[in-house]
């Protein structure tokens, strides 16, 4: 089977009509019989069947359907793997991760990478798991690194780099900030900011100890994804927020920033390093993640705040 038929295929079995998947292919419609014949030929059964709308596929043609997007990431990652060790260049590559991770960890990670390799390419993704998890294993993203998905997806490596704490965060002029000790019964009253993500675990960890607890949930005053927004506005604000302990050790001191002690919601999560079992991964992408280890490893995550690295 030639790779091209399959593809003319997949745009047939997509618009069931030889006309539309021929104007598609900017084709004649006797070049997509062609390729069709030849297909069949090499599978030795038909593919589609005439209907008085166009064609419809076959059991044969929906068993060989199915696998032409492994086929095109195959074929994509062939591409891909000769042409880096053919130019020598360090590749291309495509990371998801979190708000947290974005604006803390990942920087010095990039940075890292490009000082080694200045020719290399890095696009990012920021959003959440639900989102970022099927990019990887459609072949869009090359890894994750975020927090670990709630369940064991299959097809992928799950390599824990480090785990972070999540605290409730305050300004240092909070009227909780002098205490040692605060009840989460203290926190009824206040007004928090969350992310926009509604099945973001750890915000969901929080409202459940409030439930727990018997008490009325967190009244959220700011929604965003953003970080950097939910920090500058707790510093200028009575707002609390509840998110990742290096998010604060990476804020800039002049915010004013503190973490409250409320033990009845201290959570650790593992941050995680995701990426397809059997796809293909540049010598660039490999550099990146021996970066990550690195500065996941006990040594680097003890010699400043949060892993930050001199």
């Amino acid at each position: 089977m030639e790779l091209r038929d399959i593809e003319y295929f997949a745009v047939l079995a997509r618009h069931g009509h030889l006309g539309r998947a021929a104007e598609a292919l900017e084709l004649s419609t006797a070049a997509i019989s062609k390729s069709l014949r030849r297909l069949e030929t090499a599978a030795e059964t038909k593919l589609v069947r005439r209907t008085p709308k166009g064609v419809e596929l076959t059991a044969m043609g929906q068993a060989l359907l199915r696998h032409v997007l492994p086929l095109r990431l195959a074929h994509a990652n062939m591409v891909r793997e000769v042409a880096d060790l053919a130019s020598g260049r360090a590749g291309y590559i495509r990371i998801g991760t979190g708000p947290a991770t974005a604006e803390t960890v990942l920087p010095d990670a990039c940075a890292r990478l490009l000082m080694d390799a200045p020719k290399v390419s890095i696009s990012t993704m920021i959003s959440n798991n639900d989102q970022m998890i099927p990019e990887l294993r459609n072949g869009q993203l090359d890894m994750i690194v975020h927090f670990a998905p709630q369940f064991p997806v299959p097809g992928l490596v799950n390599e824990t780099l480090w785990q972070d704490e999540h605290v409730v965060v305050a300004s240092e002029r909070h009227r909780l900030a002098r205490q040692r000790r605060v009840f989460l019964r203290e926190l009824v009253e206040e007004r928090w900011t969350a992310t926009t993500a509604a099945a973001f675990l750890m915000w969901q960890s929080l409202l459940r100890k409030f439930e727990q607890a018997a008490l009325p949930p967190p009244q959220v005053a700011l929604i965003t994804e953003s970080n950097v927004l939910r920090l500058r506005t707790v510093a200028q604000t009575n707002l609390l927020a509840f998110m990742p302990k290096h998010a604060i050790e990476f804020a800039p001191a002049a915010l004013g920033l503190t973490i409250l002690p409320v033990k009845e919601v201290q959570h650790i999560q593992n941050v995680v390093l995701l990426y397809r079992k059997d796809g293909y991964l540049s010598p660039a992408a490999l550099r990146f993640i021996d970066i990550l280890k690195f500065m996941g490893s006990e040594s680097a995550m003890t010699s400043g705040p949060a892993g930050r690295m001199d």
